[in-house]
């Protein structure tokens, strides 16, 4: 029969773990990857599993892949912390895997929950970013600081049951996340030799906002959805921001 290792990539996230813990009980094998967290993420962790690995945060793709390695089954799962697979998700990937899949990676549609309503336009539903079930020797994440992308030696398919995600308990963690996440993105831009311009400060910060808001149809999320749109603006910006001030530095201004 087979089998399907989960794994799980985790850095100070109690709040959340002992719940994405719960929903991959299903699973085989559980595979955690631990960045060396200072609250109880670890001692959670090892209440579900043994198999609990400690590795220095050098970009989550690079995380990935070693996540990965440590699994031992064909088939792997791969949840995010902030992330719950459903009951209804777990029956269809057994019902898969027990009738032969057709393809070699799967993406699952994401319900994202934010200041208290799921999310449905914006660009946050169907929320495919990455397979998030896939043979383990057919897929790998690109070594990239954020926003990883990945290569597949494969076809895609996609599930229709869903993983709930909880990206943001407040406004107070998008911020402190996104500040991070802004960090890591404007690294891996001047590592890419991206120029900064001055317009970009208010070029993309409004452009990300109008795609969300109108392009994407935000507006239908009501205030959270307008909010939402004007967070990710800000993202942007501080993005840019960032870069500019690493192009200083390099420069040696």
């Amino acid at each position: 029969m087979v089998k399907i290792s989960a794994v799980i990539i985790a850095y100070n996230d109690e709040p959340n773990m002992r719940a994405c813990l719960e929903s991959v009980r299903w699973a085989d094998e559980l595979v955690v990857v631990d960045s060396y967290s200072t609250d109880a993420t670890e001692k959670i962790s090892r209440e579900f599993t043994d198999q609990v690995y400690q590795h220095e945060f050098s970009g989550f793709g690079r995380l990935r892949n070693e996540a990965i390695a440590h699994a031992s089954h064909e088939w792997v799962f791969s949840l995010d912390t902030d992330e719950r697979a459903t009951p209804e998700l777990r029956d269809e990937i057994r019902a898969l895997i027990a009738r032969g899949p057709e393809a070699d990676a799967y993406f699952v549609p994401r319900k994202n929950y934010f200041l208290g309503r799921w999310i449905r336009h914006g660009g946050w539903y169907p929320d495919y970013r990455q397979p998030q079930l896939f043979r383990r020797d057919r897929l790998r994440y690109r070594e990239e600081a954020v926003h990883e992308s990945f290569d597949l030696d494969g076809r895609i398919g996609y599930l229709k049951e869903h993983v709930l995600q909880y990206p943001f308990r407040d406004i107070d963690h998008y911020l402190l996340k996104q500040d991070r996440y802004s960090d890591l993105m404007a690294r891996r831009m001047a590592e890419q030799r991206r120029r900064f311009r001055p317009h970009q400060l208010v070029t993309h910060p409004v452009f990300t906002f109008l795609k969300m808001y109108v392009g994407r149809a935000g507006v239908l999320d009501g205030v959270p959805g307008l909010i939402l749109a004007g967070l990710y603006a800000y993202y942007t910006f501080i993005k840019y921001a960032k870069l500019w001030e690493l192009s200083k530095k390099a420069g040696g201004e």
